[in-house]
């Protein structure tokens, strides 16, 4: 089930990353070490551009997550103006700077440099469980049907929208996910930030590169599937749920031009992977 509210981890999450930035570079430098057992068997990349603000709350979450596995962290720092380099070198996370403009050439620039067997896509404004990494991987592990997860997210919200509002407009989201998946096209409910697939499959079928119109991370489960590496599967459990700000929303011009955009896209839109709800 869905929080009306932010759960109290996610609040610790927020509150311990508000302090002075010393104290929660040890926490990541210290768990980090923990999480990265030698050779890493799964790679989380993190295209950043200008994420000060936000990137060592995601790294702190993600470094605390609970795990048997080897855990790579990557960020790709997609020439940032601010200190986002600085600040993930010196908490002892992997950075790789990739020049050229744009998210596609980020992620493909954290593919290239990822050694790990599963790829973990994540974002650098989003707090993600304890389970997280676990929950998204397990379900590769244990099928070979399967070639891509993803999962939900709820909004962290930033403006003058509620929490309350985002909670009902979350549950009709969710709706319009199960109406792709079972009537038009599954894959344009996967998001870069939270999804997971195999790295040697994601190669093979030429990384996130895609045909204009589309949205990079939809299209890479779009490929995958029709390669024949497996279906799609999404994952529900509460335990994989990532909180994100609402950064996109904003960008959409606000919630009801947000939800607009996005029924339409739904509804009267091609069945192309161009990034859903």
């Amino acid at each position: 089930m869905r929080s009306i509210g932010i759960p109290a981890y996610i609040r610790q999450l927020m509150d311990a990353v508000a302090n002075n930035n010393d104290s929660r570079t040890a926490f990541i430098q210290q768990h980090y070490r923990e999480l990265l057992k030698g050779a890493p068997e799964v790679s989380i990349v993190i295209p950043a551009y200008n994420e000060e603000k936000d990137i060592l709350q995601t790294l702190h979450a993600l470094a605390a997550n609970n795990t048997t596995r080897s855990v790579e962290i990557i960020v790709v720092n997609n020439n940032s103006k601010d200190n986002t380099e600085a600040l993930v070198r010196a908490a002892g996370v992997t950075c790789v700077n990739e020049t050229i403009q744009g998210i596609t050439a980020a992620r493909n620039a954290g593919l290239a440099a990822a050694r790990g067997k599963y790829i973990l896509n994540a974002d650098a404004d989003t707090l993600y469980p304890k389970d997280w990494i676990e929950q998204m991987v397990a379900p590769l592990v244990n099928d070979e049907k399967i070639a891509i997860t993803y999962g939900r997210f709820s909004f962290i919200p930033t403006g003058v929208t509620s929490r309350f509002t985002y909670f009902f407009y979350e549950y009709t989201a969710d709706m319009l996910r199960y109406f792709n998946k079972f009537f038009r096209e599954e894959a344009v409910n996967v998001y870069g930030f939270n999804s997971c697939y195999r790295r040697e499959q994601g190669i093979t079928v030429d990384g996130y590169n895609h045909p204009k119109g589309a949205n990079e991370d939809g299209w890479l489960a779009l490929k995958l599937r029709e390669k024949g590496f497996g279906k799609l599967h999404y994952v529900t459990n509460s335990k994989a749920l990532v909180w994100t700000t609402d950064r996109r929303i904003q960008l959409d011009g606000g919630l009801v031009k947000g939800i607009i955009k996005r029924v339409k896209r739904v509804v009267f839109g091609k069945a192309e992977a161009h990034g859903g709800l």
